[in-house]
């Protein structure tokens, strides 16, 4: 028999659909607009040889800043934006397959594990070839020798429809070069990368907060509890699958065709230290985006509660 937990866990058959995805689109985007300038700058520090353009995360951005102005922080993001759809997808398939994963166990640590293996692997379908697009984008200006696609003269300079003009530049010259399969480049090294992380972070940010919720004051809010959670399991999982997002990012950005040879390539290269190339980067926009997502899912749940449950729980 299940033990009982502090913190009540909110499932599927408690949600109002109907509220649950009008919030949920603006909490995604919010959340991406958010962390977006850190993505862009994990990638191309994952993307440089040792340090041969930046030095470090806050070097990377007083850089970018300096000579791109905050616009360089945001190359690529409207594209990534189609990334809202791999986001409902996400959270559907991850709500969906831990209420079917609960006929067969009520364990929480197997429902979160599976349900976020799951739900990725749909979610990076989707995203690939939005993410390899959006890629090549970021890496535009300071680090553009550092691909294989850059922007024409006109693209780059136009003033009307500039960014659709500079997608659809980056797209063609994709398409030209590996045909459709191109737009899936680093495919399975984004399951490898995000299958991992996201069936790491669900039963890690449970097990914090549970852990927590013990700790604490039975009079804590559990928001804040969860809250605290979120970036510890973001750090967990992020440390764990951080050589395999270099691995990914290179071979997206680079136009690779091997993950094995790109990772024995990137290890007699620089060594095992270039398996934690973007790492701080990526644990600093780990943090404010763990508590952001956490903070808005939870909340999001919270008010997608179906009316007759909203008295039941406790925050």
């Amino acid at each position: 028999m299940q033990q009982k937990r502090n913190i009540q866990i909110i499932e599927w058959e408690d949600l109002d659909k109907r509220k649950f995805y009008s919030f949920g689109v603006f909490m995604t985007m919010t959340i991406r607009a958010t962390v977006y300038p850190a993505t862009l700058i994990r990638t191309r520090l994952q993307v440089q040889k040792g340090k041969s353009l930046y030095s470090g995360t806050f070097d990377a951005f007083f850089k970018i800043l300096r000579a791109e102005g905050v616009r360089g922080l945001y190359r690529g993001f409207m594209v990534n934006t189609f990334t809202l759809i791999s986001g409902q997808a996400y959270i559907t398939t991850y709500e969906l397959v831990r209420k079917y994963v609960s006929q067969y166990s009520e364990d929480n640590t197997v429902k979160s594990l599976v349900a976020g293996g799951s739900a990725s692997l749909v979610a990076q379908s989707i995203t690939v070839p939005i993410d390899v697009v959006s890629q090549q984008l970021m890496m535009q200006g300071q680090g553009q020798h550092l691909t294989r696609f850059r922007l024409s003269s006109n693209s780059e300079t136009s003033k009307s429809a500039k960014v659709f003009g500079q997608t659809r530049n980056i797209v063609a010259q994709i398409f030209a070069a590996d045909g459709f399969r191109g737009f899936y480049r680093g495919y399975v090294a984004s399951l490898l990368t995000y299958i991992p992380n996201s069936a790491v972070w669900w039963p890690f940010y449970h097990f914090y907060a549970e852990q927590l919720s013990k700790l604490a004051p039975s009079d804590c809010p559990h928001l804040i509890l969860q809250a605290m959670a979120g970036p510890l399991a973001a750090a967990t999982a992020s440390t764990v699958t951080n050589p395999m997002d270099v691995v990914r990012a290179r071979v997206q950005v680079e136009g690779r065709t091997s993950v094995i040879e790109t990772f024995r390539q990137l290890i007699k290269e620089e060594g095992c230290w270039g398996l934690t190339k973007g790492l701080s980067a990526r644990i600093i926009s780990s943090t404010p985006t763990a508590i952001v997502i956490v903070v808005g899912y939870e909340t999001l749940k919270k008010l997608s509660l179906r009316p007759e449950l909203v008295d039941s729980r406790h925050w």
